[in-house]
Parts: structure tokens; C-alpha cells; sequence
């Protein structure tokens, strides 16, 4: 006799942007999908700044009108630095992919909503105030997935494909022990709510604006309703400094760098401050036998760029079709899954090569004094916008950008640095 639990073809861990999407799209294929969230939407999440390769999962899912609706116009991203006196702004329209040249800023609490929501149109069995507590991976003999309900039910499934999409709680990578930090960017941030924040210019226009200092970043993102998320993101040891309570901490970084400071004079902090460590890790596999990890269960890095809702549903679109293959055919679906966990891995690389050297005199030169030579801005654009599985890495305008930060890179040895016209010596 078959173990008790309630059989379906896929089991989604997770209802935020990776979950639902996967949810949604194995639904709408007629496939008996149960997805599984913790908590009860909405719920407050940061990550609120889209990119605009996003705009294209809206649309394949339904809800392009209903993101539009919610959303702060978004052109671009602006880079401020105090210690170049002076700023940059990158317009997405700018870049090598003209198909999406904008995107937003949301209330993720919002945005989540839709997306699970939308799940449940599509036809999934989507629960809330499900807590998962074990999971035993068999393909052979069916997944053996228990889950906690709020009033302390204990519900077993027996899936035939089980996706983890549960985000930082990193389900099946912790069960694995297969989760390890990134060596290469162990950062943490601080975050909260502001009202009253003074745009950067005469009006709010909508960009994202990072605000560089000495040990790391900040993000000022502007959402509906007057509101200003603010975060700092920086290394371990700054935040070790800290003395007495968070939140006058976190008000007192911001204070400290002039350009910060001016525009949140006379501001309100309307949330509480939150704090997150150990931002970037991944996990040492993906995927297997009629499993796989997608989005921020698998890895995730530095938001410096904004790319994690992105990388989150583009993984889940490729896992869904991985997981609807293998329901079929499990042999057919392995080069797939192969080719999903490579697809996602070069992503991420794309933006971690940014994103490691964010902090580098360098990197930062370059960003105050853009060149498009070679289409260089273009390509770097591109990036910025989430156009990381066209395979950026053999764009040449992005080889060329990173031929121009080794070359900076030697320059510097010998005195020189990047400067408005060209290089000068230091």
C-alpha cells in the first residue's frame, strides 16, 4: 500500500516571487500543483526594485496591468558618489536590449500578493500558515513532504516533483547541508521606511539611487505613497562597531555621508529597522531526480544591483518547465535540468563579477565616469537591466568593459586613475 499524504504532481516550498511563478505557469499546464507558504500574504519583504527583463514574466504570466498599477515608474538607476563629488545615472533605455526599457519600484507586501494570488488562478492548491518540516527525497518511491499548519496539523503530501523556491530559509540546502557563504562578498544590511525623503534632483523621477561610501552602499528606493526604502549594505566588521540600539545606528550611518544626509534631513523613519546578515551564500547542488532549487533557495547575492525578484522568477520559469518535462518523461527532462542549473549559475555569475569588484576604486571610477567606447555603457546597461541570460559574458560590449576595469586596474599601479577625459596622474 502507497504511504498516506495527499498525492499531486508538483509541491512548490515557498509563495513569494520563485514559488508562485512556478506554481502558476505548472498550473495553467494542467498540472495538480500544491504550493506552500509560511505566512499569510501580504507580509512585508525587501527586494522592492525591479529590473526590466521582470516585464516580460509579467506578461507571461497575466498580471503585466496589475504590476503597472502598483509600481513607481522606474527608468533607470542613478550611482552617487561624495568622494568623486558627483553622480551618473544609467537609463535602461540605454542599453543593448530594447525590448524592456523601464521597470518599477513596488511594496513587495503587494507584489507578493498578485503573484500568489495569480497562482491560485491558474490552478494551484495554494495554502498559507504552512510551515514546512521535513522533506524526504525519493523519486523511486515518491517524495514524502510534511508540513505544519498554524493550528499544529500535521499535513503529509506525496509529490511527484518537489520544487524549493522557500527563499533564505533555504529549505532543502539546509536538510542537505549543501549551503555555504560566498567567501567572496560577505555583507549584511540594515533597512527601513522612511516619509519625507528629499528627491536627489528638483523631483522624485523614479530611478534607484545608490549612494557609495568608504565600506560599502546605500539603496534609496522610492515607492507609492511618499515612502522611501532605505538600506546600508556592508561588511561584517562595520556593523560589529555598533553600540546601543539598532535603529540609532542605522540613523546614525545615514547621517554620516553628506549626500545621504541632506536628502533624509526632515525625514520621518515610519517602520522598524531590520537587520539581515549573511547576505550572499549557495547552495552546492540545484537540482536531482525529480527535484531542484529555485531562486534565493539555490543562492543569493549582493543586492547592489537589484537583480534578485529577477533571478528568483526567470529560475522558476526554467524550473517549471523542467518540472512539467519530468513529469512526462524523466529522461528527457535531465539535459534540461543540466541546462536550467548552468543557465542559472552563468547568471549569477554575470552580476557577481560587478558585484564583487562594487567596491573597488576601479569599479567606482568607472561607474562616475562612463565611457561608451566600444558600447561599453551599452552592454553595462544591459547588466544593470537583468539581461543576464542572453549570456552577457560573450557580449563584446561587456568584454570590453571588463578588458577596460583589468587595464584601469594595471594603470592605477603605476599613478594613474580614471577621470573626466580620460586617465590622470594621482
Amino acid at each position: 500500500m502507497a504511504p498516506a499524504g495527499t498525492a499531486c504532481d508538483v509541491l512548490v516550498i515557498g509563495g513569494g516571487p520563485a514559488g508562485a511563478t512556478a506554481a502558476a505557469l505548472l498550473a495553467a499546464r494542467g498540472r495538480h500543483v500544491i504550493l506552500l507558504e509560511k505566512d499569510h500574504h501580504p507580509r512585508f519583504h525587501i527586494g522592492e526594485s525591479l529590473l526590466p527583463l521582470n516585464l516580460r514574466l509579467f506578461e507571461t504570466l497575466g498580471v503585466a496591468e496589475r504590476m503597472a498599477a502598483i509600481g513607481v515608474y522606474k527608468p533607470g538607476a542613478r550611482f552617487v558618489s561624495d568622494e568623486h563629488g558627483r553622480h551618473t545615472a544609467f537609463s535602461f533605455a540605454a542599453g543593448l536590449n530594447q525590448d524592456y526599457t523601464y521597470s518599477y519600484q513596488v511594496r513587495r507586501s503587494q507584489f507578493d500578493e498578485i503573484l500568489f494570488a495569480r497562482a491560485r488562478e491558474c490552478g494551484a492548491d495554494a495554502r498559507e500558515g504552512m510551515r514546512v518540516m521535513e522533506v524526504a527525497l525519493d523519486a523511486r518511491a515518491g517524495h514524502h513532504v510534511t508540513a505544519r499548519g498554524e493550528d499544529g496539523a500535521m499535513h503529509t503530501f506525496r509529490p511527484r516533483f518537489v520544487i524549493d523556491a522557500s527563499g533564505r530559509d533555504t529549505v532543502l540546502a539546509g536538510r542537505m547541508a549543501s549551503k555555504a557563504r560566498n567567501p567572496h562578498n560577505n555583507t549584511a544590511a540594515l533597512y527601513g521606511h522612511f516619509r519625507g525623503v528629499a528627491p536627489f534632483g528638483e523631483a522624485e523621477d523614479g530611478n534607484i539611487t545608490i549612494h557609495l561610501f568608504d565600506e560599502g552602499w546605500f539603496w534609496m528606493i522610492p515607492l507609492p505613497g511618499d515612502v522611501m526604502s532605505i538600506g546600508v549594505v556592508s561588511n561584517p566588521g562595520f556593523f560589529k562597531r555598533r553600540r546601543g540600539e539598532v535603529r540609532d545606528f542605522f540613523l546614525d550611518t545615514l547621517r554620516a555621508v553628506p549626500s545621504v544626509a541632506r536628502r533624509i534631513e526632515g525625514a520621518e523613519l515610519v517602520s522598524d529597522v531590520t537587520t539581515t546578515g549573511n547576505y550572499s551564500y549557495a547552495s552546492t547542488v540545484m537540482q536531482g531526480d525529480g527535484w531542484l532549487m529555485a531562486g534565493d533557495s539555490y543562492a543569493f547575492i549582493d543586492p547592489v544591483f537589484s537583480s534578485g525578484v529577477l533571478l528568483a522568477m526567470a529560475s522558476a520559469e526554467m524550473g517549471a518547465a523542467v518540472a512539467d518535462t519530468w513529469l512526462d518523461d524523466p529522461a528527457r527532462a535531465a539535459p534540461m535540468a543540466r541546462a536550467f542549473e548552468r543557465k542559472v549559475k552563468r547568471a549569477i555569475g554575470s552580476l557577481s563579477w560587478l558585484i564583487y569588484r562594487i567596491n573597488t576604486p576601479v569599479l567606482r571610477d568607472m561607474f562616475m565616469f562612463p565611457s561608451n567606447r566600444f558600447r561599453m555603457r551599452e552592454g553595462l546597461v544591459s547588466l544593470l537591466a537583468g539581461d543576464v541570460h542572453a549570456n552577457a559574458n560573450r557580449q563584446f560590449p561587456v568584454l570590453a568593459f571588463k578588458a577596460a576595469y583589468l587595464w584601469l586596474t594595471l594603470a592605477r599601479r603605476f599613478g594613474y586613475r580614471l577621470r573626466e577625459g580620460g586617465l590622470a596622474k594621482v
